[in-house]
């Protein structure tokens, strides 16, 4: 499903004369569909450029990223939003829309996605009973808590079936109840069949998941392992 073959991401010097720098070293891995992987590291490691790349928000200086066998940085602007239309993004920061409802910052991805007003009223109750909000469809993200925003950050990536959901961080700002919760309801839409890649530091995340470990420091991929563990 996602191949990365020999990718390195350099970033030119600021300001000039600084050292210029390496993001990621000629790493190389497959994901396949169904997989739930964590990127491990220390700040700085790669881990956001890593999904960046994924995203094409980013391009390589060298290598190649595929996705469903297409290389990602070949493929025309205007075909863009197909690409991400496959690929639902969580974030740390959670990136709602604060004058829109739960339900509004669902609507509103369904609408940029062109969906009718049938799939709209069919499919939002489903993914809202899937993360636990239909009580909380028409609250504002100022009165939720920060689990619950969170939450509604998964809703939105997954109301449109992505094959993948990229988590960069995603409990970096929560307490370990939510936490513990967030990754449960990860695991549940992985079990569903979406392939999962879960960018994160949480030591004790990644070992409480048995999940496959993808070790980045400084770029470089020093470990893969099937049922790898938080060592740095």
């Amino acid at each position: 499903m996602l191949v990365f073959e020999n990718v390195t991401k350099i970033y030119p010097a600021n300001p000039p004369g600084a050292p210029s720098i390496v993001a990621l070293d000629n790493i190389s891995f497959h994901v396949k569909e169904g997989e739930f992987v964590s990127i491990v590291g220390r700040s700085g490691a790669g881990k956001t450029t890593l999904l960046k790349l994924i995203l094409a928000q980013e391009k390589p200086t060298r290598g190649h990223v595929f996705f469903n066998g297409k290389d990602v940085h070949k493929i025309k602007p205007k075909d863009l939003p197909k690409l991400r239309r496959r690929i639902g993004a969580i974030f740390q920061d959670y990136k709602l829309l604060p004058s829109k409802t739960t339900y509004e910052n669902i609507i509103y991805v369904m609408e940029v996605l062109g969906k009718s007003n049938e799939e709209i009223k069919r499919d939002i109750p489903k993914v809202l009973e899937i993360v636990g909000l239909t009580e909380r469809a028409q609250n504002y993200p100022a009165e939720l808590s920060a689990g619950e925003r969170q939450r509604v950050a998964i809703a939105r990536a997954l109301i449109h079936r992505p094959d993948i959901i990229l988590a960069d961080e995603p409990t970096g700002n929560l307490d370990p109840y939510n936490t513990s919760d967030i990754i449960k309801l990860l695991l549940k839409i992985n079990e569903f069949g979406t392939t999962i890649i879960l960018a994160t530091h949480n030591k004790e995340v990644v070992n409480s998941l048995g999940k496959r470990v993808i070790t980045l420091e400084k770029g470089r991929i020093i470990r893969d392992e099937k049922k790898g563990r938080f060592v740095l």
